[in-house]
């Protein structure tokens, strides 16, 4: 299936969200996220279905694609095209309208004509216009989807105002009918609730934006003139392919992925991993677009491009956990679903009982309108997206990734966490301390060693190649990496070799010191010792983890000596060794059993053992396959950030609690105190403007609320 990713313009509300995902879901599509906050649209194109006709389907709801050029230029040329040009533009004539209806009896002599109901209607007309230009034609096509939005509810409001108001000026029926400052009222306060919102929704993005903003700078391309001597043009980076060489000087940006092939740099990744301490990259290592380097110059090639790079998928990833709701949003969504008829039934309902009551059908009406106004199923449906937006936005920013909105809501109830043991709690970076052979040259020992863990990217095996260069090399029958065991191979002559764990010789020998044991043909070939370092951070993330009642389990496929001794060291509760991938797997399974549990690892073996557990862990320089079954990735290769992505998660479920609560407790409490006659239209109309900033407001905070 061919994945789609559009920006789609005109979303007001999370109904407007729900109106384009009802949509795709009618037509079909799968795996679809909508984030009504940046106009986020993803789905899995299903086969046989043509864009073009989903694109056209989702502008006949009212919205725009972006990027299609000829309807941009026609969108653009569209009159007061923004909610702040709407309400400057409205704002005039409603203050005039305002201002007389509170001074209309002090009026001077010579002004008396300024309230003539014609005068008002001429007033009024401008705003009224320019209100159902946008309210009125979003209401309608919402109402045509069979997915009535909050617009219906300002329409009504404002049109049954205006309406009244003009019948009693055509029918001369005096003061009394008077409601155009009302209708006025309504629809300019609502322009600027509108703007206020937006505005405040856009700082949610300001994380992402400062990370977007790193993907299109200039670059120094070399190339060669026809003599082969190398010359230097400025390039856009988007003008960039893979393979080009490009020139990298001390202060700059690196402009795009690529790997050194000449020089030495200290290079600033925190854009990326959120570590503001320079990293010293040299020769081969890779260098990721955004990364500013510090000191030094070197010569790149480059590696990636467009949506392949670094940075790129990073941003995809949070765009799409920004458009996913975790479950706590699910019931939100089902009552913002029905919030309009059932809004519209108590405004019925409203002016029907006041009207009885009071006897006086324009007080009952004003109060009618109130209830429409006053009602804002927005902030039930942003609840989450704005709490979300912020949280994914500062993880990303601390080089944390979630690759789903559900993860944020699993982290407040982990009472343990699962570690592996070689490259997360420990450096990954082996020294060869010692090696020992049986009955055969250490040369073709270490040459067969060589040929078998070059194929591997285990950081043992690594290691070990690193140590072992040769370049010579075994041409092997058939290769293969076998988890929980380590490198198979036969070679030309039939002979089969091994290198891996103990267990794959147990049978042979009780020493189980060692950390990679050889066999040839069955029979035990020699071993190898190497020395690795527990990583930096490891005993301050216990600690803190010990501190807030969190268990800790170290769970590892190295032998029992050496697992005990780094338990032992970091202070951990438990300890489980000798663990192959299935072992790994049913251990997870009975801990999440018994207690929500997270699985921090990050190799080949590791994989079944995240998927398993209830929050998956990974750390950037992972496996490819552990990053992908990872539902939390730790971009600083190394735990540093472990107890900022738990905060995160358990502060933004706050959050996203606190905004729900307000949601619902502002419209249980808004509609009666407007049923009641107690709030004028114009005030409701200002609340519920207000109440999806007080939200946005809330969640903004999470950039600067401290979380660890």
């Amino acid at each position: 299936m061919e994945k789609i990713h559009w920006k789609v313009e005109g979303m007001t509300c999370a109904n407007c969200a729900l109106t384009i995902n009802k949509y795709l879901q009618r037509e079909g599509q799968q795996n679809i996220k909508v984030n009504p906050i940046d106009g986020d649209v993803h789905f899995d194109l299903v086969e046989g279905t043509q864009p073009d006709r989903i694109r056209k389907g989702i502008e006949d709801l009212g919205y725009h694609v972006a990027g299609q050029t000829g309807q941009q230029k026609q969108a653009n040329k569209r009159w007061l095209k923004n909610h702040l040009s709407r309400f400057l533009f409205t704002l005039p004539f409603t203050a005039l309208l305002m201002l007389l209806h509170l001074i209309h009896e002090k009026l001077a002599p010579g002004l008396h004509f300024l309230m003539d109901p014609r005068v008002q209607l001429g007033l009024s007309l401008p705003v009224y216009y320019v209100g159902m230009d946008f309210f009125g034609r979003s209401a309608l096509k919402s109402l045509r989807n069979g997915i009535p939005n909050m617009n219906v509810l300002i329409a009504l409001g404002a049109t049954a105002a205006f309406i009244y108001s003009l019948t009693g000026t055509l029918l001369d029926l005096g003061p009394a009918f008077m409601f155009y400052e009302t209708a006025a009222s309504i629809i300019t306060l609502v322009f600027l609730g509108h703007y206020l919102e937006d505005a405040s929704m856009t700082s949610t993005q300001r994380a992402l934006k400062a990370l977007s903003a790193s993907q299109k700078v200039m670059a120094n391309m070399i190339a060669f003139d026809d003599k082969y001597e190398e010359q230097i043009f400025p390039i856009e980076n988007t003008q960039l392919k893979v393979g080009d060489l490009v020139l990298i000087r001390s202060g700059e940006q690196v402009p795009i992925d690529g790997k050194i092939i000449w020089g030495e740099a200290e290079v600033d990744e925190s854009i990326i991993t959120g570590e503001s301490v320079p990293v010293h990259r040299v020769k081969k290592d890779d260098l990721i677009g955004g990364s500013v380097v510090v000191s030094g110059t070197v010569r790149a090639q480059v590696t990636a491009v467009g949506k392949d790079t670094v940075l790129a998928g990073i941003l995809d990833m949070v765009s799409r956990a920004q458009g996913a709701k975790p479950p706590v949003q699910l019931l939100a969504d089902r009552i913002a679903a029905v919030f309009v008829p059932v809004v519209l039934i108590i405004s019925v309902i409203t002016l029907g009982v006041n009207a009885w009551v009071l006897g006086d059908f324009g007080e009952a009406l004003l109060r009618a309108i109130a209830v429409l106004v006053i009602s804002c199923p927005c902030a039930m449906g942003l609840a989450t997206p704005a709490a979300v937006a912020v949280g994914m936005g500062r993880a990303a920013r601390n080089g944390i990734l979630f690759r789903n909105a559900a993860s944020l809501e699993k982290f407040k109830d982990i009472r343990q966490v699962v570690f592996d043991k070689t490259g997360t709690l420990t450096t990954g970076s082996f020294t060869v301390s010692k090696v020992h052979v049986i009955d055969m040259p250490e040369d073709t020992f270490r040459h067969a060693v060589w040929s078998l863990e070059k194929y591997s990217n285990h950081p043992i095996a690594k290691s070990i190649t690193e140590a072992f260069k040769s370049r010579q090399d075994i041409r092997w029958e058939s290769i293969e990496e076998v988890r929980g065991v380590g490198m198979r191979g036969i070679d030309r002559e039939g002979n089969e070799w091994i290198a891996g764990s103990w267990q794959q010789v147990s049978a042979l020998t009780d020493d189980a010191g060692h950390n990679v044991y050889v066999t040839r043909n069955g029979t035990l070939a020699g071993w190898i010792d190497l020395t690795d370092e527990i990583r930096p951070e490891a005993a301050e993330i216990m600690g803190w983890l010990k501190r807030r009642g969190i268990r800790t389990i170290l769970l590892s496929g190295d032998s029992e000596p050496r697992c005990a001794a780094l338990a032992s060291t970091l202070g951990m509760d438990a300890h489980f060794s000798s663990q192959n991938p299935a072992q790994k797997m049913e251990r997870i399974a009975a801990f999440t059993r018994e207690t929500p549990t997270a699985m921090v690892g990050d190799g080949i073996n590791d994989a079944p053992a995240l998927a398993q557990a209830t929050l998956g862990i990974s750390l950037s320089d992972a496996s490819h396959l552990a990053m992908q079954q990872a539902e939390v990735v730790l971009m600083n290769q190394g735990l540093r950030q472990m107890p900022t992505a738990l905060g995160l998660g358990r502060h933004t479920y706050g959050t996203i609690r606190q905004n729900l609560f307000w949601a619902f407790i502002y419209n249980i409490i808004a509609i009666p105190v407007a049923a009641a006659g107690l709030l004028t239209p114009t005030l409701a109309a200002a609340a519920m403007g207000l109440s999806d900033v007080v939200l946005a407001v809330n969640s903004i905070r999470l950039f600067v609320k401290r979380v660890v």
